[in-house]
């Protein structure tokens, strides 16, 4: 993912030198993509689950107290992307808006590591793999190894953030202000009482299972940016749109490939109702929506999930290119002196 300029980075033992810029520009670029899109990504996670979608049919959302109207599913991928803004509107007027933000603080806390960590991993494991294996020269076998490294790390470390972030986002506000009550703290002691440590990696299987989403991704990417190569260091707006377009297109189609996963990372993830965990396992979560919801269910929030994705990946892939671009011409500078 990173410029041309990047790749041709000098090494000083066994990362390549200034290792760091790409932990601190993935990070960066993470935080700002998951503020613009917070909204989609909390309506995403209320179609993919099963306590929300059973209540969509008869249009309500009991809270406790409060509630929230959601509109009943209607067959069709177009509608798909009208439910989305009618679920939008409807947690603003019934939950307040800062609803839409429900769970952006672990979100922050989750994708600053996960994104620095994530872009840390591939941005110099794709160097490192190059110099040890290949002689230097990255091609499609060097980005697709890196990317599923990159893809575990990330995985592994930032799990339980994702769970916490996830009952966040399933719980319906008590109050009419849209507070969640209790907040990150209250759900990290509810899942250390009722279910142990165990509890903060529940989704982890499909989390690696979504391994093949990042990798997808990333390689995608690669091609597509060397697609665009010809307008590469012209500067201006065309380049940066055919970065944009190269982020953008790699995300959406990574993602329709591969989204089923996120589906059943979020019912893994749910919490129990009335002590009882519905679903236990990977397998037995697929086997499980299929039979009692059809095959279609795996795709649930597919419009909401689309129209958050695609345009985080762009704020947060051209974030992360300007800042390396921005030290690469610093460095450049600081040679010529």
């Amino acid at each position: 993912m990173t410029s041309d300029s990047a790749n041709a980075t000098p090494t000083t033992g066994f990362l390549p030198a200034k290792s760091w810029r790409h932990f601190v520009a993935g990070g960066l670029g993470g935080m700002c993509g998951a503020i613009v899109t917070s909204p989609f990504d909390v309506v995403k996670t209320r179609l993919q689950s099963s306590l929300f979608q059973k209540h969509a049919a008869v249009g309500v959302i009991n809270g406790g107290g409060g509630s929230a109207v959601m509109t009943a599913p209607r067959p069709g991928l177009l509608y798909n992307f009208v439910e989305t803004g009618h679920i939008l509107r409807d947690i603003y007027r019934e939950e307040s808006a800062r609803a839409l933000f429900k769970g952006l603080g672990p979100t922050l806390v989750g994708v600053i590591p996960a994104r620095s960590i994530n872009f840390f991993v591939y941005g110099n494991g794709k160097q490192v793999i190059a110099n040890t294996f290949n002689d230097g020269q990255e091609n499609t076998y060097v980005h697709l190894t890196a990317a599923a490294i990159a893809g575990i790390a990330t995985g592994t470390a930032t799990n339980p953030i994702w769970v916490v972030k996830t009952r966040l986002q399933l719980a319906a506000s008590k109050h009419g202000d849209g507070r969640v009550l209790g907040g990150s703290w209250m759900t990290i002691k509810n899942i250390l009482r009722e279910e142990g440590i165990r509890g903060f990696y529940k989704g982890l299987s499909a989390s690696y299972l979504g391994v093949t989403e990042g990798t997808i991704q990333w390689v995608l990417y690669e091609r597509l940016k060397k697609m665009t190569a010809d307008v590469e260091g012209q500067g201006g707006v065309q380049e940066w749109l055919g970065m944009l377009g190269s982020a953008g297109t790699a995300k959406c189609v990574a993602s329709l490939i591969t989204y089923p996963h996120e589906v059943l990372r979020t019912r893994l993830r749910q919490p129990s109702v009335n002590g009882v965990v519905k679903y236990t396992g990977l397998m037995q979560t697929l086997k499980l929506v299929i039979a009692e919801e059809g095959a279609r269910s795996l795709y649930g929030g597919l419009s909401a999930h689309l129209m958050r994705v695609v345009p985080n990946a762009a704020v947060m892939y051209s974030i992360y290119e300007g800042i390396l671009r921005y030290g690469n011409a610093q460095d450049a500078a600081a040679a010529r002196r």
